[in-house]
C-alpha cells in the first residue's frame, strides 16, 4: 500500500482555483466532483520549501538553480482529498460530514477490508431530528453506524471528532459547498474609504481533515529505504506547516501526520 499522510486543518485554508466568477474568488476543485481539494503542486512546493539542499534533492528533485543537471525526486505525491468536513448543527453543535465516495476513496488505500457505511449511517443518538445548515434529517432516515471510529485517523487532533454522519454523494457535495468559509475583502485608498467593489474569498473551514497518498517513484526503488526516513523525518520536523496564502493572516495551517504503512514504489506501464 502507499502511505498517506493526514492534514487536520487548523484555519481556514485558500488554495486559488482556475476561474473567478463575478465578486467571488473560488478555491481550487475537483473537476469531476466541484469538491474541494488541495493540488498535489501546492502541497509539494510547501514540503519542499521546509526541507534542506540535499534533502530536497533526493526527495523533490534538483533544479537548474542548484545543479547543472535535471533529476527526478526519489517520491510522488497525490492531491489531498476531504475526508471529514465539520458542518455547524443546531441540534449538536457541530457533526463532521462525508459520504460513501469519500470514505471508499480513503477504504481503498487506508482500510480494502472495511465495509463502507450506508448513507445516513450516524453515530449520533437517533430519536430527534438532525439539523445541519438549511437541511433537516429526520430519525426515520437515521441508521445507527457501530464501526464509525474505523474510519476515524487516530491522532490528538481528531480526538474531538466524536459526531459523525454519512450523507448521499450529491447531498454531501451541496452541504459542503454551503459550509465553506467566505470572507468578505474590501480594498481602502490612504482616506480609509472603501476604493472600487468588494469580493468574497471562500475558504475549506477549520477542523476539516484531509488525506493525501505518496509513495517511491520506479527510478529510486534502490533508494525507497533512506527516502521513506527522509519523508518521515520532514514531517515529523514540521509537524504544522502553512499551505496556501495568506500566512501573516494566520491562513491555512495545519496539523500532519504520517501512517506507520508499507511504502510501495510505482510501477510503469
Amino acid at each position: 500500500m502507499n502511505n498517506t499522510v493526514y492534514l487536520y486543518l487548523l484555519s481556514p485554508l485558500h488554495t486559488g482555483g482556475a476561474t473567478q466568477e463575478g465578486n467571488l474568488l473560488g478555491i481550487a476543485r475537483e473537476s469531476h466532483t466541484e469538491l474541494p481539494y488541495i493540488p498535489s503542486s501546492t502541497i509539494r512546493g510547501r514540503l519542499r520549501a521546509s526541507a534542506d539542499q540535499s534533502t530536497q534533492s533526493q526527495l523533490f528533485g534538483t533544479d537548474l538553480a542548484t545543479s547543472s543537471t535535471l533529476e527526478q525526486g526519489a517520491i510522488w505525491i497525490g492531491d489531498a482529498s476531504i475526508l471529514w468536513l465539520p458542518v455547524p448543527s443546531l441540534s449538536h453543535g457541530v457533526v463532521w460530514v462525508s459520504c460513501p465516495m469519500l470514505l471508499r476513496r480513503w477504504a481503498r488505500f487506508n482500510a480494502p477490508n472495511a465495509t463502507i457505511p450506508n448513507e445516513y449511517s450516524t453515530n449520533l443518538k437517533t430519536g430527534k431530528p438532525v439539523y445541519l445548515k438549511d437541511a433537516i434529517l429526520k430519525d426515520m432516515t437515521l441508521q445507527p453506524w457501530k464501526d464509525w471510529e474505523t474510519f476515524i485517523p487516530t491522532h490528538a487532533s481528531t480526538k474531538g471528532l466524536e459526531r459523525t454522519l454519512v450523507l448521499p454523494d450529491k447531498h454531501c457535495a451541496i452541504l459542503i459547498q454551503m459550509s465553506l468559509w467566505r470572507q468578505v475583502k474590501i480594498k481602502l485608498d490612504k482616506h480609509k474609504t472603501v476604493d472600487g467593489g468588494f469580493r468574497y474569498e471562500e475558504a475549506i473551514p477549520p477542523d476539516t481533515v484531509m488525506h493525501f497518498p505518496w509513495g517511491i517513484t520506479s527510478q529510486a526503488s534502490a533508494q525507497a529505504s533512506d527516502a521513506t526516513q527522509n519523508f518521515q523525518a520532514l514531517l515529523g520536523k514540521h509537524s504544522i506547516v502553512q499551505i496556501g496564502g495568506q500566512e501573516s493572516l494566520g491562513r491555512g495551517f495545519v496539523q500532519q501526520w504520517m501512517t506507520a504503512q508499507p511504502v510501495q514504489q510505482a510501477v510503469n506501464v
